[in-house]
């Protein structure tokens, strides 16, 4: 069985251009409900390029952090047609 990192990649990977989860759909979609928050840590500080972290966004509709800062975060989803 994978754990709970490489659980939260393969959800991200799978993420469509111009689509966006929130922190918590993706722990529930890597099987922890109540690790959002573990999530979004995660995501702060990837740098694999091919885990789309600027696709997972707070629950509130916020945009969450970006290890990129969050205007670079807006371009992107931007750019992918989301806003």
């Amino acid at each position: 069985m994978k754990d709970f990192a490489s659980r939260v990649r393969e959800v991200v990977r799978q993420i469509s251009r111009g689509q966006v989860l929130t922190y918590k759909q993706v722990a529930m979609l890597a099987g922890s409900p109540n690790a959002s928050r573990a999530v979004g840590n995660m995501m702060k500080s990837n740098y694999d390029k091919k885990v789309p972290c600027h696709r997972v966004i707070r629950s509130d509709g916020k945009m969450g952090g970006y290890n990129g800062g969050e205007a670079k975060k807006i371009k992107l989803l931007r750019e992918e047609g989301f806003l």
